[in-house]
């Protein structure tokens, strides 16, 4: 009973860890898709989403599901946000290049 318990944690937290890659991921894909439609606020709103979770995320430090590896590497990505959102906000077709850019990069770092 004691060990089906633990084989059922781990699960459970690869579960947990692969679905906080796949909201991060989300986010910023919606995000990219709707800056392509120039649907500029939907973009600011799911970009924003992607920012707070990633920030979330690095702060929790050893308690979060992605490595050290994974929160170093997202961590300087995530400076560009009051750029990005400020260009969303200005409805700049500029953010679409830098919202697939930034999505690409995620991707690369998170390994989906």
């Amino acid at each position: 009973m004691w060990m089906k318990a633990r084989d059922q944690s781990n699960v459970r937290e690869k579960t947990e860890h692969e679905l906080t890659l796949t909201r991060i991921v989300k986010d910023l894909g919606s995000a990219t898709i709707d800056g392509r439609r120039a649907e500029y606020e939907a973009a600011r709103v799911e970009a924003s989403a992607f920012f707070t979770a990633a920030h979330f995320e690095i702060d929790q430090r050893d308690k979060s599901p992605l490595t050290q590896q994974q929160r170093d590497g997202l961590l300087p990505l995530l400076a560009s946000r009051d750029e990005l959102i400020t260009l969303l906000a200005r409805s700049d077709p500029a953010a679409a290049d830098k919202l697939s850019n930034l999505y690409v990069s995620v991707r690369k770092i998170l390994g989906i």
